[in-house]
């Protein structure tokens, strides 16, 4: 019988969230056999309206209103409605903390170091919300944010969300046509931007973009723009812009009025990653953002108010969304930007010891990528702080397991988590109270009914299927921008299985409750008529010492689908066919002779999006000859390059 590769003490497991949260589920329910986590959760998913008014209650969600009825319509997918007579407003759940404990703490790549206690945020929040109203910004107006992940990326959102705005944001990284194809579809009325930005040892310009951005998007009123690199900064030049400090000067509010909202109003759009054409702006509500993000921060993440938690992300990612949530429980958020190897790739690590940071959280890619290079922050750190790890932004390989136990922390919660930007958070996560397998993540989020349908669209367990949703929870979209009629909406969740959200990821649910993540659907590879995800080859061939990272995608090949796989060798290395037949050894010995690719070719790089993810679907599109729709979602392009120059080599056998 598979043994856990963690296991939480008596102590930890009955002094964590989840477990005060069962007690008290027990004790207003007058249910006695909710005393675990499978009962809790088939209650939760059964009794969907007294669960999540449960975890308002355990949460301190602050509202006005009629609190029932909770679930309006709780049959359709979409069109159910929560909390139709309740009015919140969500910078005043995240800003409820006014105290004098670190709320933001902040490093970057050129040695900046600043601290903001809850009262020092709310004050720098309170003047920017005066600033943002004297510019005519109110409910419903976009404000939006092309800007590092720092403490003002924070402050603007909370501002522009203390007044019923909506906020949206990208990473400065993101090229001028990605900006536009974002923004100048929300039309903001103010945009926030930086003059420059570090990354890998250099300072990267950001003024030249924005003149374009500008430019390209009329309804701009104001560009507020942040002297984020310390040199002088010259905005003569920029029509619209003012400095950030001149924006706010003169404002000397104490008192935020937060505007009371109704639970659907939107607080956030986000974007599809756009490789398939313009990308989709997905709209998520104030109120259901709140509750879910409580929901996984508590109790999933056990998050307390003396935590200190940190995710590796950049604003166009939704994992700084679920990230400054954390604010609502008093705990300290911390905010890093730069490159998460420069000057060395034990940096992160390092951060973890200097902080002490307790909630640590990074992607599977990461985690890969330092083992790679032989850091073992077990020999060389004290991580004394640190309490859980979170992974996420593609499967975490049962390999990465074995890495975090072995090479950083043997006492560690690791919890991989998987949602995505659809939902502004997480349909499988962690759980203080379980143990960890390798290669699962612990279990379903509360009051999801996450399932995996075959080809016929039955549950099934023990086998891979599609991840679906039977039932509505709160962070679905409100909807997408631009599509009054709901059309696109339908279209992207509802349309393969009527009235259940299917979400495009290949999953299994285990015979424990664990879940593993195969990969997209839309990934997934069909030789002969055999299901196969990604990430099963991706666990092999990454476990290779030549093999830096690889990408598998389908071939059209004499009526039938053939797997192909490229790979991006160590520097100086050559794929020959000597290594391609011990890639080939290692696939077939650890999954089926079905998983073994047909061809393995060697390229330079693999293209991903600006979030970090490789994208299966535009290197398929480049190898049939077909155009790539929205090559600007991409964060390094020319990547495509070595696919489309083996594109004959492939067609011809």
């Amino acid at each position: 019988m598979e043994q856990p590769v963690w296991q939480p003490d008596k102590t930890r497991s009955e002094n964590s969230n989840m477990a005060r949260f069962v007690r008290f589920v027990c004790e207003r329910t007058g249910n006695p056999d909710i005393q675990r986590y499978a009962p809790l959760w088939e209650f939760s998913v059964r009794q969907p309206e007294r669960f999540w008014s449960l975890v308002w209650e355990f949460c301190g969600v602050r509202a006005s209103g009629e609190f029932e009825p909770v679930l309006v319509d709780g049959d359709r997918m979409p069109g159910a409605q929560w909390y139709p007579g309740v009015r919140l407003n969500f910078a005043e759940n995240l800003l409820r903390h006014r105290n004098d404990r670190p709320a933001l703490t902040f490093r970057n790549e050129w040695g900046h170091a600043r601290e903001l206690s809850h009262a020092q945020l709310y004050a720098e929040v309170a003047r920017l919300a005066a600033a943002l109203k004297e510019a005519g910004v109110g409910p419903g107006d976009r404000v939006a944010g092309y800007l590092p992940n720092m403490p003002e990326t924070v402050i603007a959102m909370l501002a522009a969300a203390s007044l019923g705005a909506i906020w949206s944001s990208t990473s400065p990284d993101f090229g001028v046509k990605g900006v536009v194809d974002r923004f100048g579809q929300i039309e903001p009325k103010v945009l926030f931007a930086v003059d420059a930005y570090p990354y890998g040892g250099k300072t990267h310009d950001c003024l030249g973009k924005l003149r374009e951005v500008i430019d390209a998007i009329p309804a701009l009123e104001c560009v507020v723009v942040i002297p984020y690199s310390g040199r002088p900064l010259n905005l003569s030049d920029l029509p619209k812009t003012v400095a950030w400090p001149e924006f706010v000067d003169g404002q000397t509010a104490e008192h935020i009025e937060f505007a009371p909202m109704p639970f659907a109003h939107p607080l956030y759009i986000m974007y599809s990653s756009g490789t398939t054409g313009v990308p989709k702006c997905i709209v998520h509500g104030a109120g259901g953002t709140l509750l879910q993000h409580l929901k996984e921060l508590v109790l999933h993440t056990d998050l307390k108010h003396d935590d200190r938690i940190f995710y590796y992300t950049t604003c166009g990612w939704m994992m700084w969304n679920w990230l400054v949530s954390s604010l609502a429980t008093g705990a300290c958020v911390v905010l890093y930007d730069g490159s998460p190897f420069h000057p060395k790739g034990s940096v992160l690590w390092n951060l973890i010891d200097e902080l002490d940071i307790s909630i640590f959280g990074t992607s599977a890619k990461w985690l890969a990528a330092v083992e790679k290079v032989g850091i073992r922050p077990r020999e060389t750190h004290q991580l004394k702080s640190l309490k859980t790890i979170l992974s996420t932004g593609s499967p975490l390989a049962p390999e990465s397991f074995d890495y975090v136990y072995r090479d950083v922390k043997a006492n560690v919660m690791l919890a991989s988590i998987s949602g995505g930007t659809d939902i502004v958070s997480c349909f499988a996560l962690g759980n203080p109270l379980l143990p960890v397998y390798r290669g699962e993540l612990q279990c379903r989020g509360l009051g999801l009914k996450v399932e995996a349908y075959d080809l016929d669209g039955k549950p099934v367990r023990g086998e891979p299927g599609e991840l679906v949703c039977e039932a509505p929870f709160p962070s679905m979209p409100v909807g997408f921008w631009n599509d009054p009629d709901g059309v696109k909406y339908r279209a992207a969740y509802f349309e393969r299985y009527p009235n259940v959200w299917a979400h495009g990821d290949f999953i299994e649910i285990t015979p424990r409750g664990g879940v593993i993540i195969y990969g997209r659907s839309d990934a997934t590879l069909n030789p002969g008529g055999v299901r196969i995800g990604t990430a099963e080859i991706y666990r092999q061939v990454e476990q290779i010492d030549e093999v830096l990272e690889s990408i598998a995608v389908g071939q059209d090949w004499k009526g039938d689908e053939r797997i192909v796989l490229f790979v991006r060798l160590r520097e100086g290395m050559e794929l020959d066919d000597v290594l391609r037949d011990r890639i080939k050894q290692v696939i077939r010995a650890n999954t089926t002779p079905r998983h073994v690719p047909a061809r393995i070719e060697q390229v330079s790089d693999i293209p991903r999006t600006i979030s970090g993810k490789i994208t299966e679907v535009a290197v398929r599109e480049v190898i049939h000859g077909r155009p790539v729709k929205n090559v600007d979602a991409l964060a390094n392009p020319g990547a495509l390059d070595d696919f489309a120059a083996l594109r004959e080599t492939l067609e011809a056998s």
